[in-house]
């Protein structure tokens, strides 16, 4: 779920930066702190947008910079158990796909792909329904519950976020198309 919110923080402005409007000095340096780092309590850091307040600096012994208390707005995602996801496969591999969700990507397995036996065809990179035909490849765009989230680091591609489209109106957006027409006609 995609979040605004408002954070305040000491930033350090290094000299070089002294000439510069405080707020759009303090803006960089927490750009270059805070982007793209993932954080348990609020997710991925994925935009520092606005800088609203900024103090007086206050200058350490032996530190040439200046430290900050600073108000500023942050844009964030962070995956929520049970939300439901649109997004496109960007991997396939024997035991699952890997589905591009925002700034993440998080692992669909084979058995949680569609409500049916599900066999992967190794040669044309695809995942194939036995029963209903149904076929998932490379850059398709589906629709997926989370179902499980580890967060385990501030480095993105070290948690892990596990996906499923067996459900109702869950998968590829060809295959919930025919369910609804299915479902309409009575059969």
């Amino acid at each position: 779920m995609y979040k605004l919110i408002q954070v305040k923080d000491v930033v350090r402005i290094p000299p070089r930066m002294f000439t510069m409007d405080p707020k759009e000095a303090a803006k960089i340096v927490l750009r270059e702190a805070y982007e793209g780092i993932y954080d348990k309590d609020e997710g991925v850091i994925l935009a520092i947008l606005d800088v609203h307040e900024i103090s007086e600096g206050v200058i350490i012994h032996g530190d040439g910079a200046t430290y900050h208390e600073a108000v500023f707005d942050v844009l964030v995602w962070k995956p929520e158990m049970h939300e439901v996801v649109e997004g496109e496969v960007i991997d396939v591999v024997p035991y699952g796909a890997f589905i591009r969700i925002g700034p993440m990507d998080g692992l669909v397995h084979i058995s949680q792909l569609m409500d049916d036996y599900v066999v992967f065809d190794e040669k044309n990179a695809q995942f194939v329904g036995k029963e209903k035909g149904y076929i998932l490849k490379l850059g398709e765009a589906v629709r997926a519950r989370i179902i499980a989230v580890s967060e385990k680091s501030k480095i993105i591609r070290e948690n892990k976020i596990g996906l499923t489209m067996r459900q109702p109106g869950l998968g590829k957006f060809d295959w919930i198309q025919k369910e609804k027409r299915k479902a309409q006609s009575g059969e």
